[in-house]
């Protein structure tokens, strides 16, 4: 979906004499008045009556540019992957790049990786995050994991809904035999499946696991801090090769390609409190050792410890001054889990021993000492957030507005500025919490809706599920979540027969999270989130007035225009990404394309009247993603705007979504390319906003 936003910052009372600077949503830039205005629209086909025809004379330069020198992509990297079952081993192998990978697993936690030289290919340049970015098809590692792991969510989010199918039919049928008593009901809905052990299957079935070579020492992509949300999303990116035992291991089959160490040598260990022998002290961690313990019960010791596998492995990290991974697991409710899994940088064990554990068997201990020269541990201070998160308005530092809202959200929406001296609030807007539209547009009228009672159950006799290909778009997991971005999600309206509390209305449900507006230093203000937030999760409505984009071109001062280009997005007009999904579309769809250059009719104006999203930033590689949402009508030039959560975001991050700009898009009055610089820091960074 195209981003397509730029936001204003107010003038700063001490850039009095400065030149006149936009501050844009993740930019600064200086500008004069006599630019076009940067708005929140699909700059691909941007609709300014003065350089129409310059926009149109470049759009035919570029495609004949792209028909006879179009650029050629670097090739993907491909994982061939056959599994073998025998008994309590598996033995997967993988091919990366010209390199074969063997990982084999057993019921031990045991891992061994044996790498085969299969070709002179490399890769260091995508694992070292050093691929040039500005090229097409060029990813660093860090896109490459986001990537991943939103394709495990997808997967995740699929097999939920495949489970809360599952448990529904176990309703309804007991209530139809009657021949269940209430606790067998309960005892059978409650054999629930795994859906992150399903998701993690599906990716290794499709070969869309990304698993580089193992490695010892630091995984590109995946800095101090990193946050995983289950034991699975490591796996899914060979960060820890198992998903259920704590200690990953380069085995002794392996010799061949690391002549330079004795084997085994172990690369990752998890602190999640399976043994009870255990002891964290964050920058001094005592670690049992793996094996004897009862794993799926109560993680008491049943047998003695030997020194062989990990445990080896760990001793030989000692002898030859190998760092290894440390992973910290913490109880949250947040995850599906109920833990996330934290990387706190890498380990030396500096001493190990033997001693009779609390259960009266022998445990071997290995003691680690944190590196120096990391990043400042971040297990507390990044996930937890103790001493950051306020317990009340009154504890929050910088504070210059209880309320943005006014009261009219069902959530408080703080602004603090700890940047300009004196700290000024948001200023120059009406908070509003629905769209509001403009005199010279006419509304659809209501679409019919469907008939379900109190809350639509069965996407077989549901029209807006029909609607939607056949199925509901969102789980109701967490409050509601949308299992996949799509080219449009219908939604039950004012005539459906169901009720507020139905999952296929949960855009309409209004904030869920605590969310903070907050000054930055070049970015203006921004947003971020008090609470965790799930993928697939609402965060909020761009909400505006609705107006008609040519009774906004004119206004060079306004930076807060989204225009709604749904339309445009499902034909995959200017360079847009289709996105999969079967969908009933609206017989709008098939209208003549005469007047495809004519851009979006509609848009969202948040330049004086407007909600939280307006402040949301820019980023190159964003954790938000656009959505357009029917439920009134089914006009799709006249969709809702919504935002949800592309990644589990951890509390404090800021928001952000993708402005969807192309580069060289965007021009002024004159003709000439208009250019502004880039600040949202990620990783991929094009350094330019257009």
């Amino acid at each position: 979906m195209a981003g397509q936003s730029l936001k204003a910052e107010e003038n700063d009372a001490a850039a009095e004499n400065a030149p006149t600077i936009q501050r844009c949503g993740g930019v600064d830039s200086q500008a004069t008045h006599t630019c076009s205005p940067a708005r929140r629209i699909s700059a691909r086909i941007q609709k300014n009556e003065k350089n129409k025809a310059a926009v149109r004379l470049r759009q035919q330069e570029e495609e004949s540019l792209t028909k006879t020198e179009k650029p050629t992509k670097k090739q993907r990297l491909n994982y061939n992957k056959k599994k073998v079952i025998s008994g309590n081993v598996q033995t997967q192998v993988v091919q990366d790049d010209g390199k074969r990978t063997v990982v084999t697993s057993n019921s031990d936690g045991d891992t061994e990786h044996k790498e085969k030289p299969n070709g002179e290919e490399k890769r260091e340049d995508v694992e070292n995050g050093s691929a040039c970015k500005g090229q097409v098809g060029e990813k660093s590692a860090y896109a490459m994991v986001t990537d991943t792991i939103r394709a495990f969510n997808k997967h995740y989010l699929h097999f939920v809904q495949e489970e809360e199918t599952r448990c529904k039919k176990v309703e309804a049928d007991q209530k139809k035999t009657k021949k269940l008593k209430s606790k067998d009901a309960v005892e059978e809905k409650g054999k629930a499946k795994r859906p992150d052990l399903k998701a993690l299957t599906k990716m290794m079935d499709s070969n869309t696991i990304l698993r580089p070579l193992t490695r010892i020492g630091s995984i590109p992509g995946v800095d101090v801090g990193h946050q995983f949300f289950s034991r699975c999303e490591m796996v899914s990116v060979g960060f820890h090769n198992h998903w259920l035992c704590g200690i990953d291991y380069i085995g002794i089959s392996s010799k061949k390609e690391y002549p330079q160490y004795e084997l085994p040598i172990t690369v990752a260990i998890v602190l999640s409190g399976q043994y009870e022998d255990d002891l964290d002290n964050s920058e001094d961690v005592v670690y049992t050792g793996q094996g004897g313990n009862n794993l799926l019960g109560n993680k008491r010791q049943i047998s003695d410890q030997v020194m062989a596998r990990g445990n080896l492995g760990l001793k030989n990290c000692m002898d030859q001054d190998v760092p290894v991974r440390v992973i910290r697991g913490h109880q949250s409710s947040s995850s599906y889990v109920g833990k996330v899994y934290t990387y706190d940088g890498l380990y030396k064990v500096v001493k190990y021993w033997a001693e009779k554990g609390v259960s009266g068997f022998t445990v071997y201990k290995f003691r680690l000492k944190r590196m120096e020269g990391q990043p400042s541990l971040v297990t507390e201070q990044v996930y937890f957030h103790k001493g950051r998160i306020p317990n009340s308005m009154s504890e929050l530092r910088g504070m210059v507005c209880e309320d943005i809202s006014g009261g009219l959200e069902n959530i408080p929406i703080p602004a603090t500025n700890l940047v300009d001296d004196p700290p000024v609030p948001p200023t120059g807007y009406k908070y509003i919490k629905s769209i509001k539209v403009s005199k010279n547009v006419v509304v659809p009228g209501s679409a019919s809706g469907c008939n379900c009672k109190g809350s639509c159950v069965d996407p077989r006799n549901c029209a807006c599920a029909r609607l939607n290909g056949s199925d509901f778009p969102y789980v109701h997991r967490d409050g509601g979540r949308l299992i996949e971005p799509k080219a449009v999600v219908f939604e039950c309206g004012p005539n459906c027969g169901c009720g507020s509390g139905c999952v296929n209305r949960t855009s309409q449900k209004g904030l869920r999270y605590r969310l903070e507006v907050f000054r930055t230093p070049k970015k203006g203000w921004a947003v971020r989130s008090w609470d965790y937030i799930p993928s697939g999760a609402l965060v909020c409505e761009y909400i505006g007035i609705l107006k008609k984009t040519d009774d906004v071109d004119s206004n060079p001062e306004n930076n807060y225009i989204f225009d709604i280009d749904c339309l445009q997005t499902m034909k995959g007009i200017g360079r847009r990404e289709r996105r999969v999904g079967e969908v009933a579309m609206p017989s709008l769809l098939d209208k003549d394309d005469d007047d495809k250059d004519s851009g979006p009719e509609f848009c969202i104006d948040a330049g004086s009247t407007g909600n939280v999203a307006r402040f949301i930033n820019h980023s190159c590689q964003p954790n938000l993603f656009v959505q357009c949402v029917l439920s009134v009508h089914h006009d799709i030039t006249q969709a809702r705007v919504i935002l949800f959560a592309a990644d589990n975001i951890p509390p404090l991050k800021e928001l952000t979504y993708d402005y969807g700009y192309e580069l060289d898009s965007v021009m002024g009055p004159d003709g000439k390319v208009k250019k502004l610089a880039c600040y949202c820091g990620a990783p991929d960074c094009r350094q330019r906003l257009f």
